[in-house]
């Protein structure tokens, strides 16, 4: 995650003071700005202007990996009987949130948040509120360093890493350059879940449309941010030797739709799901 603000370690109070720089556009927040939030400041907008300028559709990916979310969270908690998650890149609360859907299904379900923006942490003291029968928790922390999430007391708390686990990690990977390795990054994620598991991953990719998939990442960079776009063979590398569900990696829109899909790729997104072993 493209951190551009200084948000609490995971040993600081929430109530604890920090900082918020709202003339550097941010991700999570311009993210917001698309999907018609309100949580977003001047620079977000003028950085999601450019992009939605080089990538109409931008905002039609936003959409469909907010549908996505429903329907992959709804079938993890009803139909593979997931009761605990970890959605590792939560981004600005946006209803319903994920634990929303799981406990519409599974009342008793437990939810570890993890994200670095300190935006996101004022929203998820507010509107992450688990039901009494279950569970919601924050992490403050940045993927880049996925033992500070494993290792954290409120994973230990909240999660069962004897059980399986939905981890999910949806249109947060294209924050990661490769020197970043997140391919790596992944694994050790992967390695800490149980057998059963499920991991779900949406990524952005210019495998359908070339010119306006680098005409945004030449948008973002231009906006100092991070936005890797990536081939299906590369994004398939991020589920290692977990056992894909069908329908395999496909346009995000496409995975186990509610309804038949007109074009499966006007969002520029794969989307796919994986069980381990």
């Amino acid at each position: 995650m493209s951190r551009q603000e200084s948000a609490p370690s995971n040993d600081q109070d929430w109530n604890d003071p920090f900082e918020i720089d709202t003339s550097v556009a941010h991700a999570a927040r311009r993210y917001d700005y698309w999907l018609g939030g309100k949580d977003n400041f001047e620079a977000d907008r003028i950085s999601g202007d450019a992009a939605l300028a080089a990538y109409p559709a931008i905002r039609i990916a936003a959409v469909e990996n907010r549908r996505f979310l429903r329907r992959v969270v709804t079938y993890l908690a009803k139909e593979a009987g997931i009761s605990q998650f970890l959605d590792i890149g939560t981004g600005i609360p946006t209803r319903p949130n994920l634990h929303e859907i799981a406990q519409q299904v599974a009342p008793e379900a437990r939810v570890v948040y993890v994200d670095n923006d300190p935006i996101v942490l004022v929203h998820a003291r507010a509107l992450m509120i688990s039901t009494e029968e279950g569970r919601s928790e924050y992490i403050s922390a940045d993927m880049r360093k996925p033992e500070s999430i494993l290792t954290d007391q409120v994973l230990a708390d909240t999660l069962d890493l004897t059980q399986p686990v939905g981890l999910t990690m949806i249109a947060i990977l294209m924050l990661l350059s490769d020197a970043d390795d997140p391919w790596a990054l992944v694994a050790q994620l992967r390695d800490a879940m149980p057998s059963g598991s499920l991991l779900a991953i949406t990524h952005p990719t210019a495998d359908f449309n070339p010119a306006e998939m680098n005409q945004a990442v030449a948008a973002a960079t231009g906006a100092g941010m991070t936005l890797v776009a990536r081939t299906r063979d590369e994004v398939q590398r991020f589920f290692g030797d977990w056992e894909m569900l069908d329908p395999g990696l496909v346009p995000v829109s496409s995975w186990r739709p509610d309804e038949p899909v007109k074009d499966p790729k006007a969002a520029y997104y794969w989307a796919g799901v994986a069980r381990k072993p």
